[in-house]
């Protein structure tokens, strides 16, 4: 279901309004560090008040929007080595819950109709993960948030997000961290660390490149899907990679 990569027009930035968006259907993924701000950990609602007109704008121009979120700002299962990888990685599943009904929340305080859907079933605070379901959803112009990860561990909701992806024929996969892109080595630790616009599937996984793990990207490639990476706490740029202008760092074929 995938679809090939549109050549972006770019256009000014007093042409936004006017523009529309290049794709029809979207998967964001959401980190769980995006959700805590400057905080640290937990929620900041202001923060999340902010993605969630991020949201409301590009809902706006008609798209079909997905959401990947983590659970990072309350619990990573790979750091808890006194517990079974198991149960550690369950638990970062429920944390992600938390997040997306604070999303949630958030984005129909904005009257965007949204949905969440859980790999984990909870049928007191979402509906279980059915992809016939979300889809139609999406027919109707409601948001779906997927939580829950994919209901198994050892598996990442980075993985989990280019699955998601895959199974609702998402054109594109809008990573959302706190860089404006992919460098060489890190940038906080090194000044003359090198940021790149483009890069392929491939080199992303022989440099080891930290873009997604290496199963999400490789699911990626097998089936063509795109990925920006860029920074969530810049107003606007989620509306900007929609729209064509080169934001971040676009990961695709060769």
């Amino acid at each position: 279901m995938s679809k090939a990569l549109r050549q972006p027009q770019m256009t000014s930035l007093k042409e936004e309004d006017s523009k529309v968006s290049r794709y029809s259907r979207i998967l964001v993924k959401l980190s769980g560090e995006a959700f805590c701000g400057k905080r640290g950990f937990g929620l900041d609602l202001d923060t999340i008040s902010s993605i969630a007109g991020e949201i409301q704008e590009i809902t706006a121009l008609g798209m079909q929007v997905t959401l990947v979120v983590g659970g990072g700002n309350f619990w990573r299962g790979r750091e808890a080595s006194h517990m079974m990888r198991s149960t550690a990685d369950t638990i970062g599943m429920i944390a992600t819950v938390i997040n997306a009904l604070a999303l949630q929340e958030a984005m129909e305080k904005l009257n965007v109709p949204t949905r969440i859907q859980t790999a984990i079933e909870m049928k007191e605070v979402a509906e279980p993960f059915i992809i016939r379901r979300a889809l139609r959803h999406l027919e109707k112009g409601r948001v779906v948030i997927f939580a829950g990860g994919t209901g198994n561990p050892y598996f990442t909701t980075d993985t989990t997000a280019a699955l998601r992806a895959l199974e609702i024929g998402a054109e594109v996969i809008l990573k959302a961290t706190l860089v404006d892109g992919v460098y060489d080595k890190d940038p906080k630790q090194f000044p003359d660390a090198r940021k790149f616009t483009e890069l392929s599937y491939i080199d992303v996984l022989k440099r080891g490149l930290k873009v997604m793990d290496s199963t999400a990207v490789s699911l990626c490639m097998d089936n063509r899907i795109p990925i920006y990476v860029f920074n969530v706490r810049e107003q606007g740029n989620i509306k900007r990679i929609v729209q064509g202008e080169q934001v971040g760092t676009l990961v695709k074929e060769e």
